[in-house]
């Protein structure tokens, strides 16, 4: 039997001018049925606020391959914002790691990994990020850029729990 672990709320520390997310929840599935879910970049559509009004415009399918490049639009706060990003990391079923080459981040580097925990799955996400503003950087994260990525990541759990829900007797 496996260690019960609450999912947790995504929390943010601050490592100089980088704040660092890291969320892990765990969901009922094996990781060998959970990760082609997340080696399809159009699946996050279905994890994102219907707010950003987020869409992959990579068409499909998308080979996912270090240098694998996915383009996406997006709306944050009302704003047209066009986001690339490269997998920097691939290593199916256990890990990658996706980072933005155009977006609205001076950073975000984003590491997904995948840890078998019986017939469950640990998922942890870890984002690296910096935000622009030059020496008002730290209070346009604090009062508005840090609440949205919790926001946005929480909304995610909730959704990934409703695609993969806990049986009753779990």
């Amino acid at each position: 039997m496996t260690t019960p672990i609450p999912n947790a709320s995504p929390t943010v520390r601050v490592e100089g001018a980088t704040r660092i997310l890291e969320m892990t929840q765990r969901l009922p599935v094996p990781r060998e049925d959970l990760f082609p879910f997340f080696a399809d970049a159009h699946n996050l559509e279905r994890i994102t606020p219907d707010l950003l009004r987020f869409r992959v415009l990579t068409p499909r399918p998308i080979p996912m391959h270090v240098g694998a490049l996915i383009d996406y639009r997006l709306k944050l706060r009302g704003l047209p914002i066009r986001w690339r990003t490269k997998i920097t990391g691939w290593d199916p079923p256990f890990s990658f790691r996706d980072e933005q080459l155009k977006g609205p981040y001076k950073l975000w580097r984003h590491t997904h990994t995948f840890e078998d925990q019986g017939d469950t799955t640990l998922c942890h996400d870890r984002i690296e990020y910096r935000v622009p503003g030059g020496p008002l950087a730290p209070l346009v994260d604090r009062l508005m850029v840090r609440k949205d990525v919790q926001a946005i990541f929480a909304y995610r759990a909730k959704a990934l729990d409703e695609i993969y829900p806990t049986s009753p007797t779990a």
